[in-house]
């Protein structure tokens, strides 16, 4: 249950933060380099999106992923990296809410405290891409759900294959079963951050930063 449940609640907590981020944050994708690019043509083009967020979170999101594997890379023991990489990740989501409370709502996310606040989402996302990689071996991508739908594609109709083993066809059904759920929890955090964001503003980061808290003890039972 717990290989399905943590990636599902890490998707959840990335689609969350990814549209409270771009609501809040002047158009900053949190997770996503390419739609900082996008964000960045279009900011020059109508000059309706923040211009200093989306331009510094491409070089912050490789700095830290980086970092964080140069870290933990290293560790031999998985469990260990996990339960640090949750906490650290659960740590910065908590510190972006912290700054969103105390100085938020920004009307102007060129400013300096919004960047930093975006800038706390950019590094947890960049940590939860490389847990997922260093110590969640096999999962889906909890932000990616472009591979992920296409993975899932890909695995429902080799499912109705007569031709592959019994185990075969066991693995691509969890697969497809882990799969799906990242999809539907990234679905569901969209929403619930778009909608908490339209009556909290940058406030529904507490969203979020409580579902990074409760995946640090889910990690405990993954496998």
């Amino acid at each position: 249950m717990a290989a399905v449940l943590l990636p599902a609640v890490l998707s959840t907590t990335a689609g969350a933060v990814d549209v409270i981020g771009f609501l809040s944050l002047g158009g900053l994708f949190t997770a996503h380099i390419t739609g900082n690019v996008v964000v960045l043509a279009a900011h020059y083009v109508t000059g309706g999106f923040g211009q200093v967020g989306p331009l510094l979170a491409v070089p912050i999101f490789v700095f830290v992923l980086g970092a964080v594997v140069l870290v933990f890379g290293r560790w031999q023991n998985i469990a260990a990296s996990r339960r640090a990489l949750l906490t650290l990740h659960a740590v910065l989501l908590a510190g972006c809410l912290g700054l969103g409370i105390g100085y938020g709502p920004f009307r102007d996310p060129d400013t300096g405290m919004a960047v930093l606040t975006g800038m706390l989402a950019v590094s947890a996302m960049a940590t939860q891409n490389a847990l997922v990689k260093l110590a969640l071996i096999g999962a889906p991508s909890t932000a990616v759900m472009t591979t992920n739908t296409t993975q899932l594609v890909i695995d429902l109709l080799a499912a109705r294959s007569n031709q592959r083993s019994p185990a075969d066809l066991a693995r691509t059904r969890k697969r497809a079963t882990v799969t799906f759920a990242s999809i539907a929890g990234f679905t569901v955090g969209c929403v619930a951050g778009a909608i908490l964001e339209l009556h909290l503003g940058i406030r529904a980061m507490a969203l979020p930063a409580v579902l990074a808290i409760v995946a640090v003890p889910l990690g405990e039972f993954h496998k």
